[in-house]
């Protein structure tokens, strides 16, 4: 009993012994590092220094944000026809949306080098000359500048076009670098509220007019994509429709002259021989008239089918100008910078007497 209370007095004493020497551990730091006060202070104030001079060469960024909601339109009635279409070979389509534009798919959608290139390559208007945001982007950089001297690159230019094939080695790789740089600094597609479909798109840029140009053409034709990849089966049904009601049109126009003019011809009521012509001009007539109500009928139908699939895209902010100023406050640059400087400075002092005291022990 009393080895018990022995050891267990020994391990207090232990405890007491380690927590002592660890608050007078601190306490001697503490001393030392006031000792060095001088040291400490005179490199806050060099980072303080430095952080101000970063902050003021720092270039002044303008941010540009566009608020949209997608909202997909839901098959309803229409399907009660598509038994009826289908006896034509016509497929109404209706089906919901899947595959690259299903559930924030969209969002890296927007981000794919296809829709970045086709913004980049958009004609604009600069000082009354037509451009590409490609060109802008590259102009208001100065990259432009650092070529030059470059023979090769002198004359460099990446003209608005829809047509990739006809672009050279050197504009394929000058835009694909451009596209990764946009990418890492410039732009930003995120749903601010998960729960919620409104997606914001924010682009941010030396260049004022760069962002809101760019943040607005990557929406347009990225939506304009997302439609058309939406409404291509139904839309294709339309036209298929639509060229054969005006092929309909054409052949029943045609018969009813052609009956008129037999009509016409064959005035003597006796011979029964002369109402042949008239009856199957008049047959063929009714049987176009069918054909060609059934099919003006699955056209409306498609039509409707159509404007079900059909999405909306409601832009709920855009960017107005002036826009928004990002920059690395002076202030804060100078508060950040000196508390980095009195920190590492103070690490440097702890660790050089660790390594003192290690030594010596």
């Amino acid at each position: 009993m009393e080895q018990s209370e022995r050891k267990v007095d020994a391990i207090q004493q232990e405890d007491e012994v380690t927590l002592k020497s660890i608050i007078l551990k601190i306490h001697e730091w503490i001393k030392y590092l006031f000792s060095k006060w001088i040291v400490i202070l005179l490199a806050g104030i060099i980072c303080a220094g430095l952080g101000f001079f970063y902050a003021y060469r720092t270039k002044v960024n303008y941010l540009a944000k566009l608020t949209f909601v997608l909202e997909d339109s839901k098959q309803g009635g229409i399907g009660s026809y598509s038994n009826l279409a289908s006896q034509f070979g016509i497929d109404l389509g209706g089906s919901g949306a899947g595959g690259v534009f299903a559930g924030d798919n969209i969002m890296g959608f927007m981000m794919s080098r296809l829709m970045v290139e086709k913004t980049l390559l958009y004609p604009i208007n600069v000082d009354g000359k037509v451009i590409s945001l490609a060109d802008f982007y590259l102009s208001f950089n100065r990259i432009k500048d650092k070529w030059v001297r470059d023979t090769l690159m002198k004359n460099f230019s990446l003209p608005p076009t829809n047509d990739r094939t006809t672009f050279t080695l050197q504009q394929d790789s000058v835009l694909n670098t451009i596209y990764e740089m946009i990418l890492k600094g410039n732009l930003k597609i995120e749903k601010p509220d998960k729960k919620l479909s409104f997606i914001a798109v924010q682009c941010i840029s030396p260049n004022e007019t760069f962002s809101k140009k760019f943040t607005e053409i990557l929406v347009k034709e990225a939506t304009q994509f997302y439609i058309n990849t939406k409404t291509k089966r139904s839309k294709s049904n339309v036209d298929k429709l639509q060229d054969k009601a005006d092929s309909l049109e054409l052949l029943l126009n045609k018969k009813t002259y052609s009956a008129a003019r037999t009509q016409d011809i064959n005035m003597n009521p006796a011979r029964r021989v002369a109402t042949v012509n008239l009856e199957l001009d008049t047959r063929d007539r009714m049987v176009l008239q069918t054909m060609y109500a059934e099919v003006l009928k699955n056209l409306e139908i498609s039509k409707m089918s159509m404007a079900e699939e059909m999405p909306v895209i409601q832009i709920i902010d855009s960017p107005i100008l002036p826009l928004e100023k990002v920059k690395f406050g002076k202030l804060k640059g100078l508060i950040l910078g000196g508390l980095l400087g009195g920190i590492l400075s103070s690490l440097y002092f702890l660790l050089k007497k660790m390594y003192t005291d290690i030594m010596k022990g």
